[in-house]
């Protein structure tokens, strides 16, 4: 990539969206105004930033092997990009929440704190999978505050499943995004229903024998009551009426209720003051839900952000936040 070419490009295409945007009648104001845009002071740059690498770990097939006590299949592995080394940081977090840790995965932007949290769980399901206790109910909540963050992590998700196909491994999991975009059915035209089932059908990573998902995304909020994905991802909105729907009861109740494990805040730093009391109040209305539903087993919580912590000095005051909104113990070392 080259940086000085690549500014230019870009400024020049916002040079010719502004002159379609902003077309003058007159040829006298047209000419000023293109004037104006050509006079070199649309943009300052480029700059480049160095951003310092962070300390490597042992590779996913290496660390899954020991926390696992076998061998993952090649296929598991080549879907999680088993022979890319982990950062320290993220193989610290894998571990620790596999061993039943509440963690907080405080670092920066593009650390990859997604794996940190994504991992344990597909360890959890491969287990599960490899018991053959894997049935239909949701294992993680991922719970994101605006929905394209919900979006990417739903694409990466449905890569997984992708790559779990071409390896011809046997592992499945389901996952689903249940937002307010969701439809209900596949009649469900308002929230166009039928193409969320045709880009299902597209992307051809996901199986569906008897009417059912056994493996990859689930759709239609209809498809979730019926068969709980493993993975489900919302937004604090949603999961509030997830609490008080009836229809949405499935998610919870009638012994369901005891495979929900983990439960994930992105962006935790969201959280704070008065919307850090509702998201806090919200999660211990959910955890009584799911205990009343048949959940026995503690929960593992995970929270992510790259602005929560500036030094050592602040992991006890982190620790403390994430014990008030979870209402679960963290420890300065679980940070």
């Amino acid at each position: 990539m080259n940086p000085i070419k690549l500014a230019h490009e870009i400024e020049e295409r916002y040079r010719r969206y502004l002159k379609t945007t902003f077309y003058f009648k007159d040829p006298d104001l047209r000419a000023s105004f293109e004037d104006a845009l050509n006079s070199g002071h649309l943009s300052k740059g480029p700059f480049l930033e160095a951003t310092p690498v962070f300390k490597r770990g042992q590779t996913p097939c290496a660390l899954f092997q020991s926390l696992l006590g076998f061998q993952p299949d090649e296929g598991f592995l080549k879907a999680v990009q088993g022979d890319r080394p982990l950062y320290q940081h993220q193989e610290e977090a894998i571990q620790a929440v596999f061993e039943g840790s509440n963690v907080v995965v405080a670092t920066g932007t593009g650390s990859g704190k997604t794996e940190a949290f994504l991992y344990p769980i597909l360890l959890h399901l491969y287990q599960e999978f490899q018991a053959g206790k894997l049935c239909p109910g949701v294992r993680a909540l991922i719970l994101y505050p605006m929905n394209a963050l919900a979006n990417d992590q739903r694409e990466r998700l449905g890569d997984i499943c992708k790559r779990l196909r071409e390896g011809n491994s046997p592992f499945r999991f389901t996952f689903g995004q249940y937002i307010g975009e969701t439809p209900e059915d596949e009649n469900d035209s308002q929230r166009h229903a039928q193409d969320h089932l045709a880009e299902r059908d597209h992307n051809g990573y996901s199986l569906v024998e008897n009417g059912h998902v056994i493996h990859g995304e689930l759709v239609l909020r209809s498809e979730m009551r019926r068969t709980p994905p493993h993975i489900l991802l919302t937004n604090y909105s949603m999961l509030e009426y997830l609490l008080l729907r009836p229809d949405d009861s499935p998610l919870f109740d009638n012994g369901r209720a005891r495979w929900w494990t983990f439960l994930v805040l992105d962006e935790a730093h969201q959280y704070r003051g008065s919307r850090g009391i509702e998201m806090a109040m919200l999660l211990r209305r959910l955890k009584r839900r799911l205990r009343e539903g048949g959940r026995s087993e503690p929960f593992r919580c995970i929270a992510t952000s790259a602005t929560l912590i500036g030094g050592e000095e602040g992991k006890a005051a982190v620790a403390k936040f994430a014990f008030d909104l979870f209402g679960e113990e963290f420890r300065e070392e679980d940070v």
